[in-house]
Parts: C-alpha cells; sequence; structure tokens
C-alpha cells in the first residue's frame, strides 16, 4: 500500500459527517405519550407491574444464591422502578398537556357557539317583539266583522212592527 491510500490516525478527515438526532415528529410523540398514559393508567398495567415485582422479590429471595441477579437487597429492582417512573412522569406531563390543548380548543369552540347561539336568540326575541308590536297595530278578523256589522246596520232601514196600527199604510 502506497502512503496516499492508506489511512493515518494522526491525520483528520477532509469531512466528517455531523451527529444527526433523529427526527421524531412532535404528533407522532405525543400519540405515544397519550397512548403509554393511558396504558400506565389501567388495572392491566398495575396487575403486569405488580407480577413482575412479586417475580423478582421471589425470585431474588428464594432461588439460590448463586442463580439470583439482584445480590444488593433489592437495588436493582429499586434502579428498575425508579428509571421507569423517570420516564413516565414527563410522558404523563406531556399527554396532560396535549389534553389540556384539546380541552382549550373545545371549549372556544363551545364559547363561540355559545355566542352565536345567544346572538340568534337576541335577534328572534327583537322579531317576536316587533311582530307583536305589528299585530296590535293590524285589524283582527273580530275586528273587522263587528265593524261590518255595524256598518251594515246603519245601512239598513229599522224593519218596521208587524201589527202597528198607527202607521199609514196600514190603513
Amino acid at each position: 500500500m502506497s502512503s496516499t491510500t492508506q489511512k493515518r490516525l494522526d491525520v483528520p478527515r477532509d469531512k466528517r459527517k455531523p451527529l444527526r438526532a433523529p427526527k421524531l415528529s412532535t404528533e407522532e410523540f405525543g400519540v405515544f405519550a397519550e397512548k403509554f398514559a393511558r396504558f400506565m393508567g389501567t388495572a392491566k398495567f398495575l396487575i403486569w407491574m405488580t407480577i413482575f415485582v412479586i417475580l423478582w422479590l421471589g425470585w431474588n429471595t428464594l432461588a439460590p444464591k448463586d442463580m439470583r441477579f439482584d445480590p444488593y437487597s433489592f437495588t436493582f429492582l429499586t434502579l428498575i422502578l425508579s428509571l421507569q417512573a423517570s420516564y413516565a412522569a414527563p410522558l404523563i406531563l406531556l399527554a396532560q398537556n396535549r389534553q389540556e390543548q384539546r380541552d382549550k380548543v373545545i371549549a372556544e369552540q363551545d364559547r363561540q357557539a355559545n355566542a352565536r347561539a345567544h346572538a340568534d336568540m337576541e335577534f328572534l326575541a327583537r322579531e317576536v317583539a316587533s311582530l307583536r308590536m305589528s299585530v296590535g297595530e293590524v285589524a283582527t278578523r273580530d275586528f273587522l266583522r263587528s265593524e261590518l256589522r255595524s256598518l251594515r246596520e246603519d245601512l239598513t232601514p229599522d224593519p218596521e212592527p208587524a201589527g202597528d196600527e198607527d202607521h199609514p199604510s196600514s190603513r
């Protein structure tokens, strides 16, 4: 091999690739956090965690000393549970924050819907009031009938009573 093709450790490379953090979608991670938080709040999780701890305690108490994997009076179990809690707490908080944001959006939508309903009710109340005022000025059917009766009575002559002897036509 020639010295030009051979890579030397004391010479830096020409171009280094920067370390890139994995691309995480905040939405996908938020959905994961919500699923995780929901699972941790179930009886299924509590049962599995209880079974895990009982098996750990049982194995490391009852098994022969050379087969125990936590020889330091359950220090590893404490570390595992602490690690689980240290990851669970921020994920639960993230899920709660996302729920709070959804609740704010829903509350704003409810407020807008209530404002529209209130405006509609005020409009309808004004319309009903104006209709009542208009109906008060309009002649009703009964009023018209009574007026027509009185006009008819004014226009028609009184009928002469029968058997009236003082009337000149009866003589």
